[in-house]
């Protein structure tokens, strides 16, 4: 057997290149199973982050259905989701550059508008057959107010009809197998959807017009989750009034089908499915215990929750469909890429209709996850605990001098209402496979948990995230796991406020990376979208009155103490957090004459889609941490200019 390259931490070779993580993989959209055949999305980078529609046929035939320019994207809640459906042989769906729906059909035929281009945006596309319409959410624009958000039918020939209206926000319209009835939830300011929601349902008529409305769950202090039929009519849905998001059917008396487990998920994007229906009584879900996800056969009359064994190494189920026998969903899996599978339930057939990316590792070149647990305090001093993932350096051709330990890279995940998963990513792969350690944290406020730990953040974000990353780098320090000098912390969107607070208030980390990060609070709680407007009421506090929280865990304001090296990559077109808020950052930097580095992504808004922007994010970040540390890295790269760094 050939011995392994000797080289330090962080500059070892690898296979995980950039070109990889551009040309070679795809972000994988909700499949939608039609007969025979079968639809999904794909977000290339490669063609600028563009996002194309797919249909692969009952013969196994696969095209793409959306030709450039068409860029399936809805822009609701500026995070979109539902984007396309597909049915009666053919597909809808939404197109990023004038938010219209379009037509295509399923033999690559022609492809046809079917509402005006005025400016409004559509999401959770339904395909209602009977009545030869969709209904969907729309969100139109008005002038010097928030857009208007309603869900509403649109027939085949361009009529437009509200079936619903007067809430500030809709999501998940479900019809049920007669068509006489739609259920939906619907929420407003300023709870966000895991905060607390409606589920709501009308009876129609036989021309789809409502006749009546009522409430069937949920309430300002309960979160409501995917109402869905099964096939025999009757209701269900996911609730966490028990302190997990569980599965009910309605009825006089609710009946709920008791786990401790969650069923449901922080709607950040339309189109989001956790269960499907096999039959009347036989659902199949996707669940977490304790962050950890799992799919399983849930037999209602008996109460019965049964795990599935999978081939496939599964252990994210994102998406879940079912039709005919065959359960859908889009999967992530520890060891390797995920992809696009179909289940056939009778005799356990596995088929993978598209992998994220192709890429054949040695055993020992992979990462695998391994969940921690360690101490933690809330800030009332009362001990508890928190999770993560911790992944060790991984190479199979390259080790590290003796004596040496790793980097450690500590992750917050975005939201901060969300969740790191176990499944393989070629994110974090990226610096495993470099000599880097990385633990990605599902500090107090992430789901998973229940709804008592998704709560730990309320009133609390930039003190309970904090606590919970710098616990998470001691714990592995203290190990002699990591490097105590060369820990570093990074994140994207509200992760990256996380990483700039835990920079800032803590002496801690020696380095940090932010991803269109907020440093100022008060700016986003004045300048931000719709959807997260009011967002900041339950993890801060109301504003104005709490002007002054949000002034004492604000980064911006307290950059006195922030003594380390930053790097700040930037989306231009960003409204979610805009560039000022990065821009001010830098600039506090400056004046410290702290080492900072400032990159602006042109075409970019939150979350980087165009590969050559990809690529530069990721070697500039290499680069940066090689100035610090003092490394060389094994790839060919463009250093990043790093002002101040003497």
């Amino acid at each position: 057997m050939a011995s392994k390259k000797t080289a330090p931490y962080g500059a070892w070779a690898s296979p995980i290149t950039t070109d990889l993580m551009t040309r070679g993989a795809v972000g994988l959209g909700p499949m939608t199973l039609d007969g025979g055949a079968v639809y999904w999305t794909e977000q290339r980078p490669w063609e600028q982050g563009r996002t194309v529609l797919v249909r692969r046929g009952p013969d196994g035939a696969v095209r793409d259905l959306t030709p450039a320019p068409y860029n399936v994207r809805s822009k609701v809640h500026e995070y979109g989701g539902g984007a396309a459906t597909a049915g009666l042989g053919g597909a809808w769906f939404v197109d990023a550059r004038d938010q219209r729906i379009y037509r295509a059909d399923g033999e690559g035929g022609a492809i046809r508008p079917l509402t005006e281009a005025d400016g409004a945006g559509y999401a959770d596309l339904t395909l209602d057959a009977p009545r030869e319409r969709l209904i969907a959410v729309r969100e139109a624009p008005r002038a010097d107010a928030e857009p208007e958000n309603s869900l509403v039918a649109i027939h085949f020939d361009g009529r437009l009809e509200t079936l619903a209206e007067g809430a500030d926000f809709y999501a998940m319209p479900a019809l049920s197998p007669d068509g006489e009835r739609l259920s939906w939830i619907e929420w407003r300011h300023p709870n966000m959807p895991w905060d607390g929601t409606l589920c709501r349902e009308a009876r129609l008529d036989a021309d789809g017009r409502v006749i009546a409305t009522q409430t069937v769950a949920g309430g300002p202090e309960v979160s409501v989750f995917q109402p869905l039929y099964a096939p025999d009519g009757r209701l269900h849905y996911v609730s966490d009034e028990s302190g997990y998001w569980n599965l009910y059917r309605h009825g006089e008396t609710p009946e709920h089908f008791r786990v401790e487990a969650d069923f449901g998920l922080p709607h950040w994007q339309f189109g989001m499915r956790s269960y499907a229906f096999l039959d009347a009584e036989t659902a199949v879900a996707a669940f977490a215990v304790e962050g950890d996800w799992r799919l399983g056969v849930f037999d209602l009359a008996a109460k019965r929750l049964s795990p599935l064994s999978l081939s496939g190494g599964w252990c994210v189920f994102d998406a879940v469909t079912a039709a005919d026998g065959r359960i859908g969903f889009t999967g992530g899996r520890a060891g390797g890429p995920g992809g696009l599978v179909l289940l056939e339930l009778a005799g356990g057939r596995e088929t993978v209709l598209r992998e994220a990316f192709e890429l054949k590792l040695k055993e020992e070149a992979v990462s695998l996850a391994q969940k921690i647990e360690f101490p933690t305090e809330l800030p009332d001093g009362t001990a508890t605990t928190a999770f993560g993932y911790f992944y060790p350096p991984a190479n199979a051709d390259c080790a590290a001098p003796e004596g040496e330990t790793p980097p450690l890279i500590v992750m917050s995940h975005g939201g901060p209402t969300g969740q790191a998963t176990r499944a393989f990513s070629l994110k974090i792969q990226f610096w495993t496979s470099r000599g880097f350690a990385v633990l990605d944290v599902n500090y107090g406020g992430s789901t998973g948990f229940g709804r008592a730990y998704r709560q730990r953040l309320k009133g609390a974000w930039g003190l309970v995230d904090v606590e919970d990353c710098v616990r998470g780098a001691l714990y592995l320090a203290d190990r002699g796991l990591v490097d105590r000098a060369r820990l570093i912390a990074v994140g994207g969107s509200a992760g990256g406020y996380t990483t700039l607070a835990a920079l800032t208030f803590r002496d801690v980390f020696r380095a940090g990376r932010s991803s269109y990060g907020i440093g100022d609070l008060e700016t986003l709680a004045r300048d931000t979208h719709k959807f997260e407007s009011r967002y900041l009421d339950s993890l801060v506090g109301p504003w104005p009155e709490a002007a002054d929280t949000y002034r004492a865990r604000s980064p911006i304001h307290h950059a006195d103490r922030l003594d380390c090296p930053v790097i700040f990559l930037q989306g231009e077109e960003d409204k979610v957090v805009p560039p000022n808020q990065a821009e001010a950052m830098v600039e506090v930097l400056r004046e410290k004459g702290l080492p900072v580095a400032y990159l602006l992504f042109e075409g970019e808004g939150h979350g980087f889609r165009r590969a050559d922007s990809i690529r530069r994010a990721f070697e500039a970040e290499l680069s940066f941490y090689a100035q610090l540390f003092g490394f060389t890295p094994a790839d060919a790269i463009e250093p990043v200019e790093i002002e101040n760094l003497g």
